[in-house]
Order: structure tokens, then sequence, then C-alpha cells
């Protein structure tokens, strides 16, 4: 398989407020979230990016989907720099975040088809498509409701589909399943594996071991916004379960006892 993604050096630091330097107890007026990253993903596999809240999971996948520049490094994803193409990369990509939140006064129906007229989507594919997600999400049962008298899981969902809406080749997401409850969770769960089989590569990050465990064909943890390990997860979990082996690595990064 080829590399479609190559992360090469992300780096990327944020000043702090006077008021998130008093809420965490620290003098430090910058933060290193992403401290000079590399890894690849490759065609048609599931990468996941293991790493506690606050590793710089969120921060690099940010980077990769155009949505701010990192301070130094570069990714190249399908040919396209994150630097130099931000439009191509965009064009290429799908991209969900816990942190989406979908205009209240607006229906599933209608975002499916802003967004899908954005990326130039026809018509009939777009009815086509809209059908198949939102029967496989159970969406159009409320395809007329405003998103402000949605479920949780329900906003996740359609959230879902429209990040998909343009059936991009590379999906990212970040803490697909985060909040969801288990019905809903194992509806996204089962989604990306189907995605993996139509040859899609999905970039996911989480702190959710399973998960991992579950979806992921490769693995990189990533703790203090460096890569601590990068490789296939049975390589890197080296014999042990995945959380035994992500708090070795933790405790022997802090430098703390197990």
């Amino acid at each position: 398989m080829r590399d479609i993604l190559v992360v090469d050096g992300l780096d990327k630091s944020f000043k702090l407020s006077s008021k998130q330097q008093k809420l965490e107890k620290t003098k430090e007026k910058t933060r290193h979230a992403v401290d000079h990253l590399s890894f690849t993903a490759r065609e048609g596999e599931i990468f996941g990016l293991l790493g506690p809240n606050g590793a710089g999971k969120t921060t690099t996948l940010r980077m990769i989907a155009t949505l701010i520049k990192p301070d130094a490094g570069d990714a190249v994803l399908d040919g396209c720099s994150i630097i130099h193409d931000p439009d191509g990369v965009r064009k290429k990509i799908g991209f969900l975040t816990s942190e989406l939140k979908l205009e209240e006064f607006f229906t599933p129906d209608y975002l499916f088809d802003f967004f899908s007229e954005m990326h130039g989507i026809p018509s009939d594919i777009r009815a086509e498509r809209k059908k198949d997600l939102f029967t496989r999400f159970g969406i159009d049962a409320f395809a007329q409701v405003k998103a402000s008298g949605l479920s949780t899981g329900m906003k996740q969902k359609t959230s879902l589909a429209i990040s998909v809406a343009h059936d991009p080749h590379v999906i990212i997401f970040d803490e697909p399943t985060n909040g969801l409850d288990v019905l809903t969770a194992r509806v996204v769960t089962d989604f990306l594996a189907d995605l993996r089989k139509e040859g899609k590569t999905i970039i996911l990050s989480t702190h959710i071991f399973s998960l991992v465990e579950k979806l992921c064909d490769r693995v990189g943890i990533i703790i203090d916004g460096k890569m601590i390990a990068c490789d296939d997860l049975a390589n890197v979990c080296d014999g042990m379960n995945l959380e035994d082996r992500f708090f070795q690595m933790y405790y022997e990064v802090k430098g703390e006892q197990v």
C-alpha cells in the first residue's frame, strides 16, 4: 500500500493567556502542543493517534485538515501540501470533530444539501448519497427536524453524514465516538470499518484503547506532542495488551514508576 499521508516535522505552539496560566497553575507563557511530529498513513488503512487529553492529537489533525497552520513542518496528503496547496487538501478529505456545531436552525436535509453543493456534487448523486447515508444512520425519520431538536447521538450521526457527503478518499475523525451512547458508537465504528473495506484511508484520534484495538491497522502513540511509538498495532503492543503497553511507555516518558 502506498503512503497517502506523509507528516514531516509538524510543530505548533500556542500562547497562554493570563487566565489560562492561572487556571493551569503555570507561569509558562506558551504551550508546545505538537513537537516536530512525523508519521505516515497508508492507503486503505485505519491509522489511530492514541494519547491522553492534551497530548496534541486534535492540534495535529487540525493542521492536517488545514484549519490551522503549523509553525514548522509540512504534511503531504495524496500529493497536496497543507502549506502550498491547502485547497487541494480540502477537496480530498472529510473532517469530523466533536467541536463541529450544527447550526440549530437548519435541518439535516438542508445541511446535507448545503455542504454537498459546496463540494460541487451533482444533484442526482447528492440525492442518492443522502438516501444511503440517512437510511444507514437512521437520520431519514429526522431529516426535517431542526438541529436544535435532535438528540446528541443524532447530531453526531448527522455531522458524520455531512462530513462524507462528497465521498472523500481520506477521512479524518477527531474522537469519533466521544460522548456517544453505546448504540450510536457501534453504528459509527461499523461505518468506519466499512469505509476501510471500500479502500478509504481513515485517520482518527482517540484516547479509547478498545477503539484502537478494534479498528486500527496501525497506531501512533503521542504524549506531550511527541510521537513515542508508531507501527502496526501488534508491534507497538510488543506482546502486551494496548492499555498496559501505553502506560508503560507513558511512565517511561514521564520518568515515573508504574
